[in-house]
């Protein structure tokens, strides 16, 4: 039986030590880091650093070692779906949604139980993306890749989470919607809602995050304010720059 978590502790998500592996390829190594309550956290690096791979290893979708806490519970053991309902979600790279589904089915979905006592309602979503609105009663599978982005984001949402990692939200946006998915980020921030944001777009990043984390070969190199980054050219040429 899961112990379910009260909103509003101190406590939020702390990774320690964290090995992650893919059958015998060991992908993480010793990865630490913590997100606080109504955190934005970037982590940085180069496609292969390991942070897709950290996500999964939250979610409970890889083989790891170490430990995950997740308000001072261990959260090694569960499935992905136990995982979620402790209040964490995950917006995957590829999006994942029902293409034969509506709009509004899809974010359907989303809710929990009966959908009650959610901080987040369809209105809400539909006021974040208004092309949502417009297009809620089409089929997900021929909306374009922005407002499939826009309909994954908020049929994680509508899960009600207290922390939601979110994996590259603005790879092959135009300029418009990667704008609209950085007040998407604040909006959540503005609720109280921790945000793990995988991202490879700078710019973005250290506009909207408290925190920057940069991974190289499967560890973090540099844990620190996006002021800091900024200002560390050695981090940013050895594990950032092309």
């Amino acid at each position: 039986m899961l112990m379910k978590i009260s909103r509003g502790r101190i406590e939020m998500l702390n990774i320690d030590n964290l090995h992650a592996f893919y059958g015998k390829s060991h992908v993480l190594h010793g990865v630490s880091f913590r997100v606080k309550p109504g955190e934005i956290v970037a982590l940085l690096g180069r496609n292969g650093s390991g942070r897709s791979t950290t996500a999964k290893a939250i979610m409970g979708l890889v083989d790891c070692q170490g430990r995950i806490d997740w308000n001072g519970q261990n959260m090694f053991g569960l499935k992905a779906f136990q995982i979620a309902h402790l209040g964490l979600g995950y917006v995957p790279e590829n999006r994942d949604i029902f293409p034969k589904l509506t709009v509004h089915q899809n974010l359907m979905l989303g809710q929990k139980g009966s959908g009650k006592g959610s901080r987040w309602t369809f209105e809400d979503m539909y006021a974040l993306f208004p092309r949502l609105l417009e297009r809620q009663h089409t089929e997900a599978g021929v909306l374009s890749g922005g407002e499939q982005q826009m309909l994954t984001l908020c049929r994680t949402l509508m899960g009600d989470p207290d922390l939601i990692i979110i994996d590259e939200p603005t790879e092959g946006l135009a300029p418009k919607i990667v704008a609209l998915v950085a007040e998407y980020l604040k909006a959540l921030k503005a609720r109280g809602i921790s945000v793990l944001l995988i991202e490879q777009k700078l710019t973005i990043a250290m506009k909207i995050s408290d925190r920057a984390l940069v991974m190289g070969h499967g560890s973090i190199v540099f844990d620190g304010s996006p002021s800091e980054l900024n200002e560390n050219a050695y981090i940013r040429k050895e594990w950032l720059e092309v």
